[in-house]
């Protein structure tokens, strides 16, 4: 998957990856590739920051994944080249780590309206997930984050990926040529694209239980548990209260929509 930290399409696609995850998990793994494509945007422009606001505030209400516009004329971010090797750096402490760190930028962005290529942000979001910082921070300041970014860069030029989010779905089979969407689709097509690289029709697995589900990815809209369990907001919003009277889930309210953080015990 190509993605840049700071795509809202990128985050938009959210509810869709963690159904496709919690469905059909078992046939695949997705390796994030860095695009850069915004590392090289002409940040001083406010012109490029107002373009940008509306491109984040239209996402938000199509997609139902709040984004919050107006941080670009707040506080906008100055460094994309900072956000995608504090990414690289995270990912050095492991696969899961990266994964956490780069779904902890996107909330500290679009929700939290932080400026993600401020180092002490940064070092913030690593603390919070338990990564160890002063690795986390002399990596950021190392020739090997540098390097696994440039190789991202590398691979996103030989595979000819022009936007994002682009998906690329590979079977085992070196041999044969991957199938690539460009943007965001319905759910139905990515698993079609998974039966035909399959060459079979692959088992679903039900989701969890939804407090099962909470305790696993933490904090989540209302938009991510609707895709998942097929339900309306208004069902999802109803099953989440009961949740909030146990004192499971506490109810966070975004620019668009609501999302829920689980309560550690």
């Amino acid at each position: 998957m190509f993605i840049d930290p700071l795509c809202p399409e990128c985050w938009a696609l959210e509810p869709i990856l963690k159904k496709l995850q919690i469905e059909y998990g078992r046939y695949f793994s997705i390796k994030h590739i860095l695009s850069g494509r915004l590392a090289d945007l002409n940040l001083s422009k406010k012109k490029n920051f107002e373009n940008i606001a509306q491109v984040w505030e239209k996402t938000a209400s199509r997609s139902g994944m709040s984004c919050d516009g107006s941080l670009w004329l707040e506080n906008p971010v100055d460094s994309p080249y900072t956000v995608s090797i504090a990414l690289k750096a995270a990912e050095l402490q492991g696969r899961r780590a990266g994964l956490r760190f780069l779904r902890r930028i996107q909330e500290g962005l679009f929700l939290e309206k932080r400026n993600i290529s401020n180092l002490e942000v940064l070092k913030d979001c690593a603390r919070s997930l338990g990564l160890d910082v002063e690795e986390f921070m002399v990596d950021i300041h190392s020739d090997s984050a540098a390097k696994a970014f440039q190789c991202d860069l590398k691979i996103t030029s030989e595979m000819d990926v022009q936007e994002i989010p682009t998906l690329v779905f590979f079977n085992e089979n070196v041999e044969d040529e991957g199938i690539k969407i460009t943007g965001s689709y319905p759910y139905e097509i990515y698993v079609q694209i998974l039966e035909e690289m399959l060459s079979e029709k692959p088992v679903l697995t039900p989701p969890p239980p939804i407090e099962t589900f909470m305790r696993f990815f933490k904090f989540v809209a209302s938009k991510e548990i609707a895709v998942v369990y097929n339900m309306s907001i208004s069902q999802i919003e109803r099953e989440m209260k009961k949740l909030l009277l146990k004192q499971v889930v506490e109810q966070i309210p975004a620019k668009y929509g609501t999302f829920w953080r689980y309560i550690e015990e």
